[in-house]
């Protein structure tokens, strides 16, 4: 993957809590066009609560959010929207009962000049953004409860597409998948990124993660133990951040991460 100099998200000391409980304290990642990065972390880690805030389902106590390196606050979902930014739920958000060109616009209709729904121009506008990102798709007349799971992640990505998303939040696209639509929704990731829209990529699956991302972040207790290239490190390597905290070499360790040996042995607390 190659970078742009510029960031196309950067989060920057982000920080929420709920009754006193910190559930994100000074995590700071970033993003880049045409970049996945896979959170990854425990129940309670804080990284949904961290993307919800991109998301602008929370308002943070604490930091700076950066978009196209310019600050933008985002107090709720309207405004995240605004800038590009969309979340594709594991629930998937689809009204199983209708096809997918009013899945695509649902509560965005297109209406004629006699205010009734124009079903030909969202057909037309459906099958035209489909067939940039899935070429295979052919049911459009068909509910959407009727399609694999592959093909109703292609239908909710599709809407975030249409309606000019540059930055998506995927949360356990391949949960409850199988093999063959795992890899439709693969090729669907591939497909994004060649288009420059960067992901955020929510898992507890790390064979999700290394399959799916360039980058990874690991956060713990609410804080982010490091992040780290996916080809830089092994799956072990990863583990023991999640489960331990521990940074492999030449990762750079955050907040979240717990002390070296060394440093445990050199520094005040060491036993003599």
């Amino acid at each position: 993957m190659t970078q742009s100099h510029s960031p196309l998200v950067d989060m920057r000391n982000m920080s929420i809590a709920f009754g006193g409980n910190k559930a994100v304290n000074d995590v700071s990642i970033d993003l880049y066009p045409g970049e996945v990065v896979g959170l990854l972390g425990h129940n309670g880690a804080g990284k949904s609560t961290l993307i919800k805030i991109l998301s602008g389902a929370y308002r943070m106590s604490r930091g700076e959010i950066r978009i196209d390196g310019q600050p933008v606050s985002i107090d709720n979902p309207r405004e995240a929207k605004a800038l590009g930014i969309e979340t594709i739920y594991q629930t998937l958000a689809l009204a199983d009962n209708l096809d997918a060109a009013s899945n695509l616009f649902l509560g965005r209709e297109i209406r004629t000049r006699w205010n009734t729904l124009d079903d030909a121009a969202m057909e037309s506008a459906c099958r035209q953004v489909m067939g940039r990102l899935n070429p295979n798709f052919k049911r459009f007349k068909d509910p959407v409860k009727s399609l694999s799971g592959g093909q109703r992640q292609s239908v909710a990505i599709a809407r975030a597409l249409y309606f000019n998303a540059r930055i998506l939040i995927m949360d356990e696209p391949t949960a409850a998948l199988g093999p063959e639509e795992t890899a439709q929704v693969a090729e669907l990731i591939k497909h994004l990124k060649s288009e420059g829209i960067g992901i955020f990529l929510i898992s507890h699956d790390i064979h999700d993660v290394f399959d799916l991302s360039d980058r990874v972040s690991v956060m713990k207790n609410g804080q982010l133990v490091g992040t780290a290239e996916v080809s830089q490190v092994t799956k072990d390597d990863v583990l023991g951040m999640i489960i331990l905290g521990k940074c492999p070499e030449g990762v750079v360790p955050g907040p979240g991460a717990s002390p070296t040996e060394n440093t445990l042995e050199e520094g005040p607390l060491a036993m003599p």
